[in-house]
């Protein structure tokens, strides 16, 4: 008896181990408490060979947990908004191509817009998942609903998330619980009597919940790995004609405008490069030994008027007028 609850504890510390959910973890713990005292108080039986069972059950799981393979899981998701002539009849397309496919219609929803001139429109979005080797197939065929595709396709967005390290984490979770699963149902079943069953039975019932609880959410990843989900905005074409006003279109001249801004602006900078790169150098060269002899010359006759006006004081009268000497 002691050596079976002690086995039972043991089982629980894997299951503790393994990663589970902290809510079921705080509970294994409370029961591993209660089995331990248990075992404790329990009479004693014929001994069994504990660190050959121990060693058993270790090497067991760990080969289970490296059994787990490795298989590139990708979540592959799209984004579609298009134009078309009538988003009615469209969003009945893409449903009917989702089936078409293998796949099915998430979501869909009608609504009505308005054009800028105020007529009511009809808009709608879908979501689809189709197979997923499939999706660039499907995403081209909804793009050709438009009529043209390369004109009306608004908006294009593909995107994947590897999910693989989260799948092979459930993978060998799930192995390790319904190890302890089987080891419980093997306790549960030799149980000799009440107290032991029951603490044996709340064990098998908290693995079996998170048994559970992963399976679903393998279940989830595998599903969306093996589809891919396409989200599309469709509206009328009304809703992105240009403006018009007795055939002129003022979007068209406001794009000239702007466009001849560019243009002029594209010009400026043009011409700023060519004054950085070609006129400074040339500046440096010679403006500058240019400037700096000019500024000598007229340091030199400013000195040599000086010195005239100098020599004409102490040679004449103060009142009169001296000569103006020449530049020679």
């Amino acid at each position: 008896m002691k050596t079976k609850s002690i086995l039972i504890a043991m089982v629980i510390l894997v299951l503790m181990l393994s990663g589970c959910a902290s809510k079921a973890s705080n509970n294994a713990e409370r029961q591993f408490g209660g089995v331990e005292e248990y075992a404790m108080e329990a009479p004693a039986a014929e001994p069994m060979p504990l660190a050959a069972d121990y060693a058993e059950s270790e090497k067991a799981m760990g080969a289970t947990a490296a059994g787990v393979e490795s298989v590139q899981m990708i979540m592959m998701t799209a984004s579609l908004s298009i134009a078309v002539d009538d988003p009615t009849v469209t969003l009945d397309d893409v449903q009917q191509l989702a089936k078409g496919m293998g796949g099915y219609t998430v979501s869909s929803n009608l609504y009505k817009a308005y054009t800028s001139s105020g007529v009511e429109v009809p808009e709608a979005s879908v979501t689809i998942r189709v197979p997923a080797e499939r999706l660039d197939e499907a995403m081209q065929k909804i793009k050709n609903m438009t009529g043209d595709a390369k004109k009306y396709t608004l908006n294009e967005t593909i995107s994947g998330q590897d999910v693989t390290k989260e799948y092979t984490d459930l993978k060998s979770r799930l192995r390790n619980l319904e190890e302890a699963d089987a080891k419980l149902t093997e306790f549960y079943e030799s149980a000799t009597n009440t107290e032991e069953a029951l603490s044996i039975y709340s064990q098998k019932m908290q693995v079996t919940e998170q048994i559970e609880l992963i399976k679903g959410q393998i279940k989830y990843y595998d599903e969306s790995v093996s589809t891919s989900a396409i989200a599309v905005q469709i509206q009328s074409k009304e809703t992105i004609a240009p403006l018009t006003v007795a055939g002129w279109q003022p979007s068209g001249v406001a794009r000239d405008a702007l466009q001849a801004l560019l243009d002029f602006g594209k010009g400026l900078v043009n011409l700023l490069i060519w004054l950085v790169i070609l006129v400074v150098p040339i500046i440096l060269v010679f403006g500058v030994p240019i400037y700096f002899l000019v500024r000598w010359l007229k340091r030199r006759n400013a000195a040599r008027k000086q010195a005239a006006t100098e020599r004409w004081l102490k040679e004449n009268k103060p009142d009169s007028i001296p000569p103006v000497p020449s530049d020679k």
